[in-house]
């Protein structure tokens, strides 16, 4: 659950909330450490996975409701026969009692200032993670506030009706998007970002090493542009909308700029993945953007 924050200020207004979040695992473990899960007396928000570990935890966040804002527990659970499970592994929880920040604080108080000092995010070089089995931690003990899963940076160029389709199925997968597009008529597209096409072309080039560029605009022209520019740069991957014959005549023309073109992936999409819809080829292409950020 990406935004927490919003979720639980939402909650928190109309009544008491609790936070679910796994401070550390071992072994086979349904999430990893950052994943968090708002509890209402209602209903639930996220999830930890698990089946039943996550039914427990929900029922330990209910019982927190009832507990002063800021009252928290650390437990521990082996993912085997106490809970019908034969995972193997271990998954260590905090269950929170939440509140909301005073007046003048950061985004969130996330209420634990007290009784156990959570490290930014700046520090974790310095300081290991919590152990998911040991003594627990105390009142004033200070640990490294676990990140939410990685995400593979993705930056879009296009707006048209697959760039639309890959957006709508883009929420809550592990995919930082960029999306951009340079037609005025693309503008009001909830969730992109208006650039020329000159701007389009320098952001590709300046792709962090590691991330993938995901090229599909209405022109060719700009998409060779756009290709070029990211294979100059350190995008881990490439890849660009088009046909057999549109891939030959853009490596031949890669070719004589002197341009590797080694990262390019064209057409786009997880192979094996038939069909020219829209929304099929948006599942071909997070498909594949997903395998990339497993590797990773």
């Amino acid at each position: 659950m990406r935004d927490w924050t919003v979720a639980a200020r939402d909650a928190l207004a109309h009544g008491p909330a609790a936070l679910v979040t796994v401070l550390a695992t071992e072994g086979s473990a349904p999430r990893g450490p950052g994943t968090r899960m708002l509890v209402t007396a209602e209903g639930l928000a996220g999830t930890i996975g698990g089946g039943a570990l996550e039914h427990q935890a929900a029922a330990q966040a209910r019982a927190i409701l009832d507990q002063a804002p800021g009252s928290w527990r650390v437990q521990d659970w082996p993912l085997g026969p106490l809970l019908g499970q034969c995972c193997g592994g271990r998954v260590r929880l905090l269950v929170e009692r939440l509140a909301e920040a005073p007046e003048g604080h950061g985004p969130w108080d996330v209420t634990l200032g007290e009784p156990l000092v959570r490290v930014a995010a700046e520090r974790r070089a310095s300081l290991t993670r919590l152990p998911a089995r040991g003594a627990l931690p105390e009142a004033g003990s200070r640990f490294v506030e676990p990140g939410e899963e990685p995400m593979l940076r993705v930056l879009m160029f296009g707006a048209g009706h697959v760039g639309r389709a890959i957006a709508a199925r883009a929420e809550g997968l592990p995919l930082h998007l960029g999306w951009f597009d340079a037609r005025p008529e693309a503008a009001e597209t909830p969730g992109m970002s208006l650039a020329s096409e000159a701007e389009m072309v320098a952001c590709a080039e300046r792709a962090a090493a590691g991330s993938a560029v995901v090229i599909l605009t209405h022109d060719h022209a700009l998409d060779y542009r756009l290709a070029a520019a990211a294979l100059r740069g350190e995008a881990g991957f490439v890849g660009l909308i088009g046909s057999a014959t549109k891939r030959a005549r853009f490596l031949s023309r890669l070719a004589k700029e002197g341009i590797d073109a080694a990262r390019l992936t064209c057409p786009i999409g997880l192979a094996g993945i038939a069909g020219k819809a829209p929304d099929v080829i948006a599942i071909a292409v997070l498909a594949q953007l997903l395998m990339l950020e497993a590797e990773g």
